[in-house]
């Protein structure tokens, strides 16, 4: 680090809601004292302190002393090089449309949209990366970001949710929904956002307990789940007689044919033929 880093940092204002404190002062604590070291949130506006674990408040400073305002810096500006506003779009599955969402961040003035079609739990999801990754870089080139999605579900629920956020929010960097529970701009840290955050991941929680307590009780009541079986008594005893022979589930699968509905004269997958199985060991086990 260079001697002068601590200026590069206080050329900014800090993000942090906690400090605020504005260009050419050193970050303070939550008690009004001037900071050890910068908010992690401020000394990344810097590009070439981006990567830097801690900046120290320098001597000169007075770190541990009551804060005070400083003159803010001549050529100091908050937003001077203007505002861009980066959308994103997502879907769970190939078979939805995006189409009301880029319509929504168009008619909201976006022109940059970043869209995929990948399911909420997954863990890495390229174009929200890339988003996220175009707004930093923004960002630390001074320019004011904001990034826009159609509703919250998009980019994630509960704890999920909750970590981009903060992400975003020490990058500098806006946040606003369309629409949904958490329409509007808000402060990541603030505490509406953190609770309606995690309500949306009880939510969701919520649903698949219902759901899985649904399928146990008409199950108990002797009615199937899913769509239609297509392995009989006949496909069975084929299916036992092959695996006595030690063949694989995919050998087994390849020499069996469905007789009725809609896949009637297919093959079914080794996973049906693996569960068939397994279904008639159970039974027979509990019979014995």
């Amino acid at each position: 680090m260079r001697d002068d880093d601590f200026l590069r940092v206080e050329a900014h204002d800090c993000p942090m809601t906690a400090c605020a404190a504005p260009a050419g002062s050193p970050c303070r604590t939550g008690k009004g004292k001037v900071a050890v070291q910068y908010h992690t949130a401020r000394f990344r506006l810097v590009p070439a302190l981006a990567k830097a674990l801690t900046v120290p408040t320098p001597a000169i400073r007075k770190p541990g002393t009551l804060w005070l305002e400083l003159p803010r810096p001549p050529a100091a500006g908050t937003e001077s090089a203007g505002h861009v506003r980066i959308g994103y779009a997502r879907a769970s599955t190939v078979r939805q449309s995006l189409d009301t969402q880029l319509d929504a961040l168009q008619a909201a003035g976006v022109t940059r949209v970043f869209s995929e079609k990948i399911s909420t739990r997954a863990t890495v999801r390229p174009e929200l990366d890339k988003a996220v990754a175009l707004a930093r870089e923004l960002r630390s080139a001074g320019v004011a970001v904001t990034l826009v999605v159609h509703e919250h579900k998009r980019l994630g629920r509960g704890l999920d949710l909750a970590a981009l956020a903060e992400q975003l929010r020490a990058a500098g960097i806006a946040l606003h929904f369309l629409t949904g529970e958490l329409q509007g701009s808000h402060d990541p840290s603030g505490v509406v956002f953190t609770v309606l955050a995690a309500l949306s991941g009880m939510e969701r929680e919520y649903i698949r307990d219902r759901t899985l307590e649904g399928h146990e009780s008409a199950r108990t009541r002797g009615k199937a789940i899913g769509g239609a079986t297509v392995t009989d008594p006949a496909m069975l005893s084929m299916a036992l007689h092959l695996r006595a022979q030690n063949l694989s589930l995919r050998d087994i699968a390849a020499r069996l044919v469905i007789s009725k509905g809609k896949k009637k004269g297919q093959h079914p997958s080794p996973a049906t033929v693996l569960r068939m199985l397994r279904d008639h060991d159970e039974t027979a086990g509990s019979d014995a």
